[in-house]
């Protein structure tokens, strides 16, 4: 059994303890979040000294978020193993190293291993985070702070491309690259918070590396119309070998790398699959608004700017979080989420096929919003349908599925976006929500079912 979590200090309440933790939680996950978000803005000047496309220089963002998407269970299983500290540690550290390997990179090859590196080490920020929350707190308490870590993190990551585009400016593209170097320095004022925990059993490593290499080839198929057959090919491959395998890994080792009692309950699943949608919408705006602006003529600080007042909008979405999640539960919140995420795309793609800045703004805006209801939802409705002991492997699933709805998004603005143009891969993205909506409604209905059954 997982242990209890860590007694509170002496005189601090659970509510001002989640807010100094879930704090310097958001503010580690907005670093890592800063390594796409920052990172976009520079991709045309990658581009540029790599004499390569845009859609090429994407993969060092689809690369980067497919690894922290693909890691992210890992550690969230390890969590359950041997607890947070170490994993973190280990995380922000490859974080750290991948940063730090980019800036010094002297071919793209060397470049996209090093954020491929720095994507597997920021993995371990969301899920582990989010388990060091669930566990921590209860009730209204716990979904204030699960929305302030995804609303600090938002903020964060939204002030990234103005971050750097000023570095680009002041500096390079390489100095951009290093900003997520930064998180090493709250790792100090956690250490506490993360202390213990952990059931001593052993890591199914194959499992592992299966769930990998299929999600994996899933965001290979969708960027290869940017990067040819062979990527394709590969990709089809890895995802048709991969599927019935890790399904066969499952029947014979149910207890393993994804236990069967967390991949066969359908709230889990369904969950993340609705939530999916919110990250897609957040990176393929990433890619897809400063690509559009910057070949349109604008400066990559004036991008930034832009795109600056989702930030604010960020730090205010944590209180209507708690009150729609206390009010309508966790199903109903995904559905709201996924009606913003579909309508911050259609005006997102409106807005770049006729240049109105505003208009992007406001599209921006809305996926900000989107996101800070979205992945609080889904981590609410995950913890309350799942036991203690796999606790962490069903926050890390639930985050892959998420994570991998990011890769997606900007895999498919780097790959469509060279075919249908940014606009159109934009609009193509914005049936996912809609989807999602789908997916959770059994769950919906569910809920509003027990609502009014009699007493």
């Amino acid at each position: 059994m997982r242990p209890a979590p860590s007694p509170l200090a002496s005189g601090v309440t659970p509510l001002q303890d989640a807010r100094r933790v879930s704090l310097l939680l958001g503010l580690l996950f907005g670093l890592a979040g800063m390594g796409s978000s920052s990172a976009a803005i520079a991709l045309p000047a990658v581009a540029s000294e790599f004499d390569t496309s845009v859609g090429v220089a994407a993969w060092t963002i689809s690369a980067y978020v497919l690894f922290l998407a693909v890691a992210t269970p890992v550690y969230g299983r390890v969590s359950d193993l041997v607890g947070v500290r170490i994993p973190l540690l280990v995380g922000v550290g490859l974080m750290t190293v991948g940063a730090l390997g980019a800036t010094v990179a002297t071919s793209f090859e060397l470049l996209l291993g090093a954020r491929v590196l720095q994507g597997a080490g920021a993995a371990a920020v969301p899920t582990l985070g989010v388990t060091v929350l669930s566990a921590r707190y209860e009730g209204e308490v716990r979904g204030l702070a699960l929305g302030r870590l995804a609303a600090v993190a938002a903020a964060v990551s939204c002030v990234g491309p103005l971050v750097g585009g000023a570095v680009e400016h002041a500096v390079d593209w390489r100095a951009v690259m290093a900003l997520p170097v930064l998180g090493l320095l709250v790792l100090p004022f956690l250490w506490q918070t993360v202390a213990g925990g952990g059931s001593g059993a052993r890591l199914d490593l194959v499992g592992a590396v299966l769930v990998a290499g299929t999600s994996a080839g899933l965001v290979m198929v969708v960027q290869s119309p940017s990067t040819g057959v062979v990527v394709a090919a590969v990709g089809a491959a890895l995802l048709v070998l991969g599927t019935p395998l890790v399904a066969r890994r499952v029947r014979r080792h149910p207890h393993g790398f994804l236990p069967a009692s967390v991949i066969r309950n359908g709230t889990v699943v369904r969950s993340a699959l609705a939530a999916a949608a919110m990250p897609a919408s957040w990176f393929a705006m990433l890619v897809g608004v400063p690509a559009a602006l910057v070949d349109d003529g604008w400066a990559a600080w004036e991008v930034g700017v832009l795109l600056l007042p989702s930030a604010v909008v960020a730090l205010v979405v944590p209180r209507a979080t708690s009150r729609l999640l206390a009010a309508r539960g966790g199903p109903q919140t995904l559905v709201v989420a996924a009606l913003v995420a579909a309508g911050s795309l259609l005006v997102s793609a409106l807005a770049t096929a006729q240049a109105w800045p505003v208009a992007v703004s406001v599209a921006v805006v809305l996926t900000t919003f989107a996101f800070g209801l979205g992945q609080p939802a889904m981590i609410a409705t995950v913890s309350d349908t799942v036991p203690d002991v796999v606790r962490g492997a069903a926050l890390g699933i639930a985050s892959l599925v998420f994570l991998v709805g990011g890769s997606v998004g900007s895999a498919v603005v780097a790959g469509l976006g060279e075919v249908l143009g940014i606009p159109g891969s934009l609009l193509v993205l914005a049936v996912l929500p809609l989807l999602g909506i789908l997916a959770i409604a059994p769950d919906v209905r569910r809920d509003r079912a027990g609502a009014v059954a009699p007493r």
